[in-house]
């Protein structure tokens, strides 16, 4: 039977970066095999801010399935109906953004996790397994382990909350907003700021004291990149599809432009 392997959680474990790319603009399965190529170990398929819709979620998780390449999808805050959907559609983890108490914490654990570890409804085959009949305790345990069940700390509250957060059984990931953060604490777009840096350090000490993986989003630059990976960061939201597609093409067009010049100065 094809098991669908977790290779962000895989590298997690082996104390690897596992490197992610969001998306949010492109809607097809394309993406798959274009983030594959270019290197990335999971994308971050996001329902929040993109226009995704929850069917093409689920079409771009079940394609990538034999890729290599996992899965994740970021639900907007408080659905926790939309997470077990996707996760019956084919995600291999979720995020769940604006988490500032253990207690939503726990929640959050309990209803995307199956018995007995919590109360996730059983929705029958699985992309995962390739829709293939298994034993339902065994399916259910594999997913359970295979899964990564990541929450976002975007607010101040969050940030002292992280060890209490840390500590609930069941989440995998803190996973630092620093964008959203830096807008809370009265910074925005200062994401090496050292505010930002301070509540990254705790994060991170609350996270190796729990054994929990701590993550970063809106660090994309290189040298933010290098600060927060020095500082241990392993899950790593290193960009995503709209500013790199921007970006790139701007470039481009700006190296032709320069040509033209440099023809025009010749003549």
């Amino acid at each position: 039977m094809a098991f669908a392997v977790n290779a962000a959680k895989a590298r997690l474990k082996r104390n690897q970066l596992a490197v992610g790319i969001g998306v949010r603009l492109v809607r097809n399965i394309d993406i798959i095999k274009v983030m594959k190529a270019a290197g990335f170990d999971w994308l971050f398929l996001d329902l929040e801010h993109g226009s995704m819709s929850i069917e093409t979620a689920c079409e771009v998780a079940t394609a990538a399935q034999d890729s290599g390449i996992a899965p994740i999808v970021r639900v907007p805050y408080g659905e926790l109906a939309m997470a077990t959907r996707v996760l019956d559609g084919g995600a291999l983890g979720i995020v769940i953004p604006h988490v500032d108490t253990a207690e939503e914490a726990r929640e959050i654990a309990d209803r995307l996790r199956y018995p007995p570890l919590g109360h996730r409804s059983v929705g029958g085959g699985q992309a995962q397994f390739d829709y293939a009949p298994m034993k339902l305790g065994d399916m259910t345990r594999r997913s359970n382990d295979n899964i990564l069940i990541t929450v976002m700390i975007e607010t101040p509250k969050a940030v002292r909350n992280a060890e209490a957060i840390a500590a609930v059984p069941g989440i995998d990931c803190l996973l630092v907003g620093s964008s959203d953060l830096s807008m809370e604490i009265g910074i925005p777009g200062e994401n090496g700021h050292p505010k930002i840096q301070e509540a990254v350090d705790k994060v991170i000490a609350a996270c190796k004291q729990h054994r929990k993986f701590p993550g970063m989003g809106g660090a994309y630059s290189e040298e933010l990149l290098q600060l927060y990976i020095g500082k241990g960061m392993k899950l790593l939201l290193a960009g995503n599809d709209l500013p790199m597609l921007t970006n790139a093409a701007r470039a481009h067009q700006a190296k032709v432009r320069a040509m033209v010049k440099v023809r025009g100065k010749k003549k």
